[in-house]
């Protein structure tokens, strides 16, 4: 019975989204990322872990210690859409709402990042990683009015079927790796409201911004057959003055080193650091890997996400940016770490203040 269940939701549970097919899945088997079936990295990435790791980890996760989520409420701003919208200065400012997902307006446009303003990073909606407790969670109804919605990969805590629901009618456009469409038009976005590119494209919004889809290395899929089936991505953002990186989830590669020399130097980089393990390190980011990763990609500031929301790998909420912070003191990178829901103006003064510390 649990195989028949499990069999009927992989297939028609909207949530787990669509496959490409058609046109689209012509066009991923003619990309030269795409090989023996799969999307590859770029470089030899490791992701098989032994038995005996594995049930060590269903262990850990079974038991968890007891700084794995905070036992507080963390203090949170709540994020003013008003203010946003009203202000027409050409400031690049960015607003995190926890995890990975964030507001950022660059030269006049607004973007929201892997928005995941769900309750929980799964494909259940009554079990699976627990958004922490938040004084505000923010909402879709909370935003201000969009010029598109960008997308790193498919993976349940980027990727959220209830907020992209919610967005669909009021985005006019999605930015994606290839094959993420599939999903988005299993849920109702339109065609000409989606553009899927691969590693290197670039999508010009008017003269003087562009969108570039650039290597991570990583890996993606929603399923219980369908992993590698889409791309995974980090972003540049490029104005005619100001640039921005977003690194999606990716392990350490010298594609930031490429992209840093290629793209940079950037004002700001917004850079996983959080639900990393020994076990996966090929495929995230230890918190001193980030730092040297901003390093390379030339930031003048860095800013980190992929933590402070959800219990997704087995070490103490705080530790990633605790192991970052001394990372960045080492090699001199100044660093923003904001409230949830506070916006930051890129190039003003960097706050000192380290909020997670009053949080037990």
């Amino acid at each position: 019975m649990v195989g028949v269940f499990l069999g009927v939701f992989f297939n028609f549970a909207p949530v787990v989204g669509g496959n490409p097919e058609g046109e689209r899945l012509a066009r991923i088997e003619a990309s030269p990322l795409y090989k023996d079936g799969q999307f590859q990295n770029s470089v030899e990435t490791m992701m098989e872990m032994s038995f005996s790791d594995m049930l060590g980890i269903m262990g850990e996760q079974l038991n968890p210690g007891p700084e794995r989520s905070p036992a507080a409420t963390i203090q949170t701003v709540p994020f003013d859409a008003k203010t946003w919208a009203e202000d027409t200065t050409d400031q690049l400012k960015v607003t995190w709402f926890g995890h990975s997902s964030l507001l950022v307006r660059l030269e006049g446009k607004t973007f929201l990042l892997d928005p995941v303003f769900g309750k929980r990073a799964s494909m259940f909606s009554f079990m699976g990683p627990e958004r922490f407790d938040y004084e505000y969670h923010v909402t879709v109804e909370d935003m201000p009015p969009l010029d598109g919605v960008i997308i790193s990969h498919d993976h349940y805590d980027h990727l959220d079927y209830p907020t992209i629901d919610k967005l669909k009618d009021i985005v006019p456009h999605f930015y994606v790796p290839l094959g993420i469409g599939a999903h988005l038009e299993r849920w109702g976005v339109q065609l000409d409201q989606i553009s899927e590119t691969e590693w290197w494209d670039e999508i010009v919004i008017h003269d003087s911004l562009s969108l570039i889809n650039t290597p991570s290395r990583h890996f993606s899929g929603r399923g219980m057959t369908n992993r590698f089936s889409t791309l995974w991505s980090s972003w540049v953002i490029q104005g005619k003055k100001q640039r921005l990186y977003f690194s999606g989830d990716s392990g350490y590669f010298p594609g930031f080193k490429e992209i840093g020399d290629k793209y940079g130097p950037f004002d700001i980089a917004l850079m996983e650091c959080g639900a990393y393990n020994k076990l996966w390190s090929e495929i995230h980011l230890m918190p001193e890997e980030s730092v040297q990763a901003a390093v390379d990609l030339q930031a003048r500031v860095y800013l980190p996400v992929h933590w402070g929301k959800f219990d997704l790998a087995l070490h103490p909420w705080k530790e990633p940016v605790q192991r970052m912070m001394k990372k960045a003191k080492s090699t001199g990178m100044k660093v923003q770490g904001p409230l949830v829901g506070q916006v930051v103006v890129v190039g003003t003064p960097v706050p000192e203040k380290v909020w997670w510390t009053s949080v037990e």
